[in-house]
């Protein structure tokens, strides 16, 4: 690995280490989860880009619900016990929604969005 790869996996790292948050309470805006399906999700969702193991996402969803971004609920299960499904409270919907707002958005501003396309365009040269 180049110098230039260990710097994008490292950047890539801390990156993604951030974004957890930020998939996992989009998922759970769409609806009540349990934490199992969530790692496949978070992986659909990201179309291939993040991966989250199972404990990752326990231990986050945890600490969501200490703050109060989650709740969770007993829920039936076709296949087995019933499991806990964790769902986002209000309080979880307004951080997710200003998340947004302040954090991905940006990136539809007319100025910024010229200037990620030019970067991809200087960079259709490089090998």
């Amino acid at each position: 690995m180049t110098n230039l790869d260990n710097l994008l996996s490292n950047w890539e790292g801390v990156y993604k280490k951030g974004l957890l948050t930020f998939w996992l309470l989009l998922l759970l805006d769409e609806k009540p989860r349990y934490p199992y399906e969530m790692s496949a999700e978070v992986l659909r969702a990201s179309q291939g880009t993040m991966r989250a193991d199972d404990n990752s996402i326990y231990r986050a969803l945890s600490r969501f619900e200490d703050m109060g971004l989650v709740v969770s609920e007993v829920g039936e299960s076709r296949l087995g016990p019933p499991r806990k499904y964790y769902r986002l409270t209000e309080t979880g919907r307004i951080l997710l929604r200003r998340f947004i707002e302040r954090n991905i958005l940006i990136f539809q501003h007319p100025d910024v969005a010229e200037n990620i396309h030019r970067v991809m365009r200087n960079g259709e040269t490089d090998v």
